[in-house]
């Protein structure tokens, strides 16, 4: 896909291994995009000489306790469209991250196809997930509130038994941003599971018309006058 002017992109992940894989594929899977920084710190970035770009694809994870919120709307504010790569797809993570102003959400076992498909996206204004995530996201909305993730478990788990979300985010290996989604999550699915309880115990303390006319004395049938005109 042949452009005028190159998209500049840059790349921030901490994982300086995945760093320059990204870098590589990238720059062998399309000639319009030009790799101008690949950093491993939001500092970095935002000091880069080549900075502002066009997009940055942004690692969800960086560990280092800014609230992706913040650096979205940093972006935003200088007109550089957001890219958010992650490890995982939990539906609720990738709401909050596209709510956040995201113009996209990849998973990083994505191809370079989809990555760079994403990126062209977001360069162009319009949003980008996968078919994958699209269909995760679907299924969660058509069966309600979605069940906890395994990861989901973990962080309850840890927090429950009294650990401070700094210290659950550190011992599974990710972010305190993304703990607190995790806990949001768990808190609205929860919320969600009760509300439905408590419908259905009124729906089923409630007697049907149905119920109740099984209910009546015998002979009281054949005294209730007809709803229909004899003969209609």
């Amino acid at each position: 896909m042949a452009q005028s002017t190159p998209i500049r992109l840059a790349l921030v992940d901490d994982h300086r291994m995945l760093l320059g894989a990204l870098t590589e594929w990238i720059r062998q899977a399309a000639d319009d995009i030009e790799m101008v920084a690949a950093v491993a710190s939001w500092p970095d970035l935002l000091s880069h000489p080549a900075f502002p770009v066009d997009v940055v694809l942004l690692d969800l994870d960086l560990k280092d306790n800014i609230p992706v919120s913040l650096k979205i709307q940093t972006l935003k504010s200088m007109n550089v469209r957001v890219v958010l790569m992650s490890t995982y797809s939990e539906p609720n993570v990738v709401r909050e991250a596209l709510n956040a102003g995201a113009l996209g959400y990849l998973v990083k076992s994505e191809d370079a196809g989809m990555i760079v498909e994403a990126i062209r996206a977001a360069r162009a204004g319009e949003s980008f997930i996968s078919a994958e995530l699209d269909l995760a996201l679907n299924a969660a909305d058509i069966g309600g509130s979605p069940r906890l993730s395994a990861q989901e478990r973990r962080v309850m788990a840890l927090y429950g038994a009294g650990e401070p979300v700094k210290t659950v985010a550190y011992q599974l290996g990710i972010s305190e941003e993304t703990a607190k989604s995790y806990l949001k999550a768990s808190a609205r699915s929860t919320a969600s599971r009760a509300s439905m309880w408590v419908r259905r115990s009124r729906c089923a303390s409630r007697p049907s018309p149905m119920a109740s006319s099984w209910m009546l004395p015998a002979g009281a049938a054949a005294s209730r006058p007809a709803l229909l005109p004899s003969g209609r």
